[in-house]
């Protein structure tokens, strides 16, 4: 599993893999985290990385009793396919 930072005031997760960083972009508002972009470059893709930074996102959003609107396309998807975090979606 690849080491997963988050960064608090940049409202980030982000990790490194090869020299390349990748990231999940939220914001947190009102009881909601609204993720809004995940990023992970080609050189590192199809690694299973931006799931890791999913997961990382809704665990941090269970955690703090937050609801999640995934509005980036991936996390919308990946969320549609992991129904054991339908709770969380707001």
């Amino acid at each position: 599993m690849t080491e997963i930072l988050h960064e608090v005031p940049e409202q980030r997760f982000v990790t490194q893999a090869e020299g390349h960083a990748a990231r999940l972009d939220y914001i947190e508002n009102e009881g909601r985290l609204t993720i809004t972009h995940t990023i992970v470059p080609p050189e590192i893709g199809g690694r299973g990385i931006a799931s890791e930074l999913v997961r990382a996102a809704l665990a941090y959003a269970r955690d703090a009793g937050l609801k999640v609107d995934p509005q980036c396309s991936y996390a919308d998807t990946w969320m549609r396919r992991h129904p054991e975090f339908d709770a969380l979606r707001a």
